[in-house]
């Protein structure tokens, strides 16, 4: 069985195309600038890369050009496109009415829109991406993975607000938690190289990237997660705020004379790591600063190396322990110091880092001593392959 899996953007697509038989991934990319006369696809077969500049005006053109790159005779990976059994899509905010990954059916789709304005980002992509494939290829299955579906399993404790319970009886104000199809293939992966049944392990995973979250897993299911109504809360990200103070904000927009839009962008695409040190919103950039004599670029990593630390030391608290760290994440797998920082803030609870094992990148492997009290591993998240495994299943 072959699975398209497709995690569309506003004005973008990533793609994966995976036989299931052996979970190979047969070809692979990302379609850029949709809609603009720069647009162009980068692809990738056999190892090889090629970059094709091709004007898409929306993504039913996108897709469909990338589909006949899939039967290019040049590198094709599938003679026919009626070799594709299923289409998988990445979808972010379901809310409450949808707990797992689902078929999509007319209804489904009426469920994400509804849900919008919860992530106005994610969602329109998502509902954009899903038309375009029912344009390009009618009557082929599709199945859509939620990104909040995975910490449905929440205590209502802890997914609770403390404010008026009518808001979460009217309109839902709950946290939802993200990142869940990556929280999900990491933990289970980590139990997998550990040789151990995940439901007999306590984990928390870090998913550090330009978005970034950490989940509390007991048993196997989330308990906890640092994200909440909207990926704009918990741990400091890129641009995002995470965490602050509900004053701050009122406080903020009394004295700038703000709209509710206006401290919206702000708090999604001004703050963060960037927000603090002023440079481009990239965490290699920052880091590379902080390390040069930015005084502000220091500040603003060791405000985020403090904030992950103390999340895992929350979650600690609320397993009653953790037997294994995980990092993950475009900054997870790859930034060796913002990883031997967060660790050093938890030496406290036994966590003792691999200084060289620790100079890994994007590779599956164990980076704390043998005799740490908590394990801590890197683990390349695969969200494509779990998609994958969720549409086969449904399918």
């Amino acid at each position: 069985m072959k699975i398209l899996v497709l995690n569309c953007g506003s004005s973008s697509l990533k793609y994966q195309l995976i036989d299931m038989d052996n979970e190979s991934v047969l070809a692979s990319g990302k379609y850029e600038r949709i809609g603009e006369k720069e647009a162009f696809i980068t692809h990738k077969v056999n190892g090889q890369k090629k970059t094709i500049e091709h004007y898409a005006q929306d993504h039913s053109e996108a897709i469909d050009f990338t589909l006949k790159q899939l039967i290019n005779p040049e590198y094709k990976v599938i003679d026919s496109l009626d070799e594709i059994a299923a289409i998988g899509h990445r979808a972010v905010h379901g809310g409450e009415k949808i707990a797992e990954s689902v078929v999509i059916t007319d209804e489904v789709i009426e469920t994400i829109k509804e849900h919008n304005s919860l992530a106005p980002i994610h969602n329109p992509a998502t509902i954009l991406g899903i038309e375009a494939s029912r344009k390009v290829m009618p009557g082929k299955p599709m199945v859509a993975v939620f990104d909040t579906a995975f910490h449905q399993t929440m205590p209502k404790e802890n997914y609770l607000y403390p404010i008026p319970y009518r808001y979460y009886e009217k309109y839902g104000v709950r946290k939802y938690g993200f990142h869940g199809t990556s929280h999900m293939y990491v933990s289970n992966r980590v139990a997998e190289i550990m040789g151990k049944d995940i439901k007999d392990l306590k984990i928390v995973t870090c998913h550090l990237g330009q978005g970034a979250s950490i989940c509390a897993i007991q048993n196997g299911k989330s308990v906890e997660t640092s994200m909440g109504l909207t990926p704009l809360a918990g741990i400091p990200m890129v641009t995002r705020s995470g965490d602050l103070d509900p004053s701050v904000i009122l406080y903020i927009m009394r004295k700038e004379n703000l709209t509710v839009d206006e401290m919206e962008n702000i708090l999604n695409k001004e703050s963060g790591v960037a927000g603090i040190s002023g440079l481009a919103p990239d965490f290699r950039v920052i880091e590379k600063a902080s390390t040069e004599g930015n005084e502000r670029a220091l500040v603003a990593i060791n405000n985020f190396k403090s904030s992950v630390a103390q999340y895992i030391a929350r979650y600690a608290a609320v397993m009653n322990g953790i037997d294994v760290v995980v990092f993950t994440g475009g900054v997870g797998e790859n930034q060796i110091n913002i990883r031997k920082g967060i660790c050093e803030h938890l030496e406290f609870m036994g966590i003792k880092l691999d200084v060289e094992a620790n100079t890994a990148r994007s590779v599956e492997k164990l980076i704390s001593t043998e005799d740490s009290k908590v394990k801590v591993y890197i683990v390349p998240t695969d969200e494509e392959m779990m998609i994958a495994r969720e549409t086969k299943r449904l399918i």
